[in-house]
């Protein structure tokens, strides 16, 4: 689809809407979307660097790399905060978080 298509679509048709009202409020949450999922990804790329921090420490002091019992304690936060979903999500972040092997 080319730009010149994509602009002629009205707000209607952009969000799936039946009304303007709500195609302009749909719009206007979308954007709250978008910068809420910017400052999301930034936490965790702050999480990340903050556990690899924690990885040398580890590492360098005679450790593990990972701490399990750590580990769990993440998950069933996440588990306790967001429901059976927030599992798989503490999963992702812990993967995220681990480093490059």
């Amino acid at each position: 689809m080319s730009n010149s298509t994509a602009t002629t679509k009205t707000a209607a048709e952009r969000t799936g809407a039946h009304t303007d009202e709500a195609a302009s409020l749909i719009g206007d949450a979308r954007a709250r979307i978008d910068a809420l999922d910017d400052r999301i990804i930034g936490l965790v790329q702050e999480r990340m660097a903050v556990s690899a921090v924690i990885q040398e420490a580890r590492i360098t002091s005679g450790g593990r790399r990972v701490n399990l019992s750590r580990e769990m304690d993440v998950l069933g936060h996440f588990r306790d905060a967001l429901g059976r979903p927030g599992t798989s999500l503490a999963m992702t972040l812990l993967e995220l978080s681990r480093g490059r092997v």
